[in-house]
């Protein structure tokens, strides 16, 4: 018969073991980072228009990276305040905003290559260094940062030759919201009619 303690001992045991069975492994977010490239390389490679490139890299952006993570960050404090309903249709609106803006810079690498250099953990992430080959020019210098805090692992920012994606967009979120009166809503449909 199991006592007290040993019920306690094997509860905090068990509940552990999910936790380390999902770590966040330098691996895996090299994988998931070196997966996302070969798909943006396909998509620069297609000769597709830009509406169906920028298309496909919503489909990418949804995949790969932690969209309402992203989402709330970027909204800053204002994100406390709204509702639930507020925050998924900003947070649809935010994703299809997002993907046609950098679907766009994605697309100034055509002809060119995204290669994965290696992966090292910072703080709670783990930073994925990339390489885009351009031809006729200088390579850029691309970071992903890697998280497992939504289940999974996903890119959670990216840094172009150390141009910060979330502060970057937490800035112009800020703005836009700032011009709408602080009003979600109508920051949620201006950034949905993008």
């Amino acid at each position: 018969m199991l006592n007290r303690r040993q019920v306690i001992i094997a509860a905090a045991s068990a509940s552990i073991l999910p936790q380390a069975a999902a770590a966040l492994s330098v691996s895996e977010s090299q994988s998931i980072v070196a997966a996302l490239v070969t798909e943006v390389n396909a998509v620069i490679a297609s000769g597709k228009s830009e509406a169906a490139m920028i298309s496909d890299f919503a489909v990418l952006f949804d995949r790969y990276s932690d969209v309402p993570t992203i989402a709330r960050y970027c909204l800053g404090a204002d994100a406390r305040s709204a509702s639930p309903a507020q925050m998924q249709a900003y947070t649809a609106a935010f994703r299809g905003y997002i993907a046609s803006k950098y679907g766009r810079r994605f697309r100034e690498f055509v002809g060119g290559e995204i290669i994965v250099e290696g992966a090292a953990p910072v703080k709670s992430w783990i930073e994925v260094e990339t390489t885009v080959q351009l031809r006729g020019r200088s390579p850029l210098r691309m970071d992903f940062h890697v998280s497992d805090r939504s289940g999974s692992h996903k890119f959670f920012n990216f840094i172009i030759e150390g141009v910060n994606m979330l502060l970057t967009e937490r800035a112009e979120i800020g703005a836009l919201l700032d011009r709408q009166g602080r009003n979600l809503d109508a920051l949620t449909a201006e950034i949905g009619a993008v």
